[in-house]
C-alpha cells in the first residue's frame, strides 16, 4: 500500500519544507529544522515522499522442484 491514511508527520515530506541538504529542511513556519522533526503546521505532500524499495528476491534458495506442478 503506497498511500496510507495515517502518515507519520516528518518535515522531509511536508508542503511547507524545502530541502537544504541531506539532514536539514527549511520550513516556512519554523526555519531550519531536522528532517525527522514535525510540528502542528504539517501538511503532507505525497510527491516529496520516497517509498521504501521493494524487498529483493532471493533466487539462490529456490530449486527446480519449486517450479513444477
Amino acid at each position: 500500500m503506497l498511500f496510507q491514511k495515517k502518515i507519520e508527520p516528518r518535515c522531509a515530506y511536508c508542503q511547507r519544507g524545502t530541502e537544504l541538504d541531506e539532514e536539514k529542511i527549511l520550513c516556512a513556519k519554523r526555519g531550519v529544522v531536522d528532517r525527522a522533526g514535525h510540528c502542528r503546521a504539517f501538511r503532507y505532500d505525497p510527491l516529496k515522499r520516497v517509498p521504501p524499495p521493494p524487498p529483493s528476491l532471493d533466487l539462490g534458495s529456490l530449486k527446480d522442484e519449486d517450479f513444477t506442478l
